[in-house]
């Protein structure tokens, strides 16, 4: 069984973070894989960051795309069919 839990924290000078799981995690022998991302404090990103971002208008200059809410609607369908 994998199981995921996410945690948000700071690491404090002595680098000691104790961690608490869940009740509903497995008790027994186990293995534990930490991912560490750093993140720089108030990163936090608005809808006006995004509207700056190369994401906005990417498809602007493509003249296959008639209509672009179509084109994405299209391109969302076919992500989310599952398979047979």
């Amino acid at each position: 069984m994998v199981k995921t839990f996410n945690l948000t924290t700071e690491v404090p000078p002595d680098h000691k973070v104790c961690i608490t799981l869940p009740s509903d995690f497995p008790v027994g022998p186990t293995e534990m894989v930490l991912v560490v991302v750093t993140r720089a404090k108030n990163s936090t990103k608005t809808l006006g960051d995004l509207a700056q971002s190369e994401f906005c208008g990417m498809w602007k200059d493509r003249s296959d795309i008639q209509d672009s809410v179509e084109f994405a609607e299209s391109l969302r369908g076919t992500a989310w069919k599952r398979p047979a």
